[in-house]
């Protein structure tokens, strides 16, 4: 039988999450529960799938690596897109790219219940209190606070409207975002620099790219109240990753607030892992059990449907 490899179910929940048993009639299916960050290794581990499903961008699949993988004829991303991919090779070797639709929107509660638990210190409350202690901490209140949003666009908006139910003024800005565009949802355009110097909680929600990357720098991070917190839940390498660790260790703004890292799965000697004024998060901003139930679903649709051969859902360079 042909080989379909699943890579990067870190909680070991696909095949749970979906009816397999159409596709493992026809195919031996083999799921990788660690990140496999070694390109020679990942080459290897796959040299002889047929079909790999592979979660969002944990793992890049550009032209050298497809080259290496003669057997690969589908290749299945969760999601609509893939940076990681590089499709148009992927279309040159013969090799078949397909997605899945959406799954919801939980990133903006993530996000929310993300700025709560690290303005209100909440991991080192529950730490207490299980070491035997009772409040230790003290942190704000949202209400009257100004969040900042960087990218007031389809995750950001809604992020908007919950810190608005919670009595937050909130302030955004874009390269390209106006008065006009934000004064609907209640929002008020700003500069950059503005952003920055205002916001109490600054919360980033643009994709990543060559012009976003690096955004975040050490001079905008300068201009923060030492009081502000600042929140990613977009992708790791839009902030400055050095001058944030620089800024906490310094305690030059009050904390960070990640889901999303320049390397992932973030590295055991990271820095970040040991200041006090972070709270961390492993990459789960989509990751739920209703979103893992439609993507997986789909996923297995995606296979059948090109076996058949009358493929769904194919994505295109």
């Amino acid at each position: 039988m042909a080989t379909v490899t699943i890579l990067d179910d870190y909680q070991n929940v696909a095949l749970a999450s979906a009816d397999w048993s159409a596709v493992r009639a026809r195919y031996s299916v083999e799921v990788v529960t660690e990140h496999i960050a070694d390109e020679a290794s990942l080459v290897q581990r796959l040299a002889a799938s047929e079909v790999i499903v592979a979660m969002r961008e944990r793992t890049p699949f550009p032209a050298r690596v497809l080259a290496q993988l003669p057997a690969l004829r589908l290749l299945v991303t969760t999601g609509m897109g893939n940076a990681a991919i590089d499709i148009a090779a992927a279309t040159r070797q013969g090799v078949t790219v397909c997605g899945t639709t959406g799954s919801g929107n939980a990133m903006p509660e993530l996000t929310i219940g993300l700025i709560i638990a690290l303005t209100r210190n909440f991991a080192q409350e529950d730490a207490a209190v299980r070491a035997g202690g009772w409040q230790h901490t003290i942190g704000p209140g949202l209400a009257g606070a100004t969040l900042g949003v960087i990218g007031l666009g389809r995750l950001g908006t809604p992020v908007a409207a919950l810190a608005q139910a919670f009595g937050m003024s909130v302030i955004a800005w874009s390269p390209h975002l106006t008065a006009e565009r934000a004064q609907p949802h209640g929002v008020r355009a700003v500069s950059k620099r503005d952003l920055f110097v205002e916001s109490d909680v600054i919360t980033i929600h643009m994709p990543l790219s060559d012009a976003s990357r690096g955004l975040v720098r050490a001079a905008d991070l300068a201009v923060m109240k030492p009081t502000a917190y600042l929140v990613n839940t977009s992708r790791g390498p839009i902030v400055d990753e050095a001058a944030l660790v620089d800024a906490l260790r310094e305690r030059r703004i009050a904390g960070a607030g990640l889901d999303v890292y320049d390397t992932e799965p973030l590295p055991v000697d990271h820095p970040l892992r040991s200041l006090p004024n972070t709270l961390l998060l492993p990459h789960i901003g989509y990751v739920t059990t209703d979103g893992y139930r439609t993507w997986f679903g789909q996923v297995v649709e995606d296979i059948l449907a090109w076996t058949a051969g009358t493929p769904v859902r194919t994505l295109e360079a």
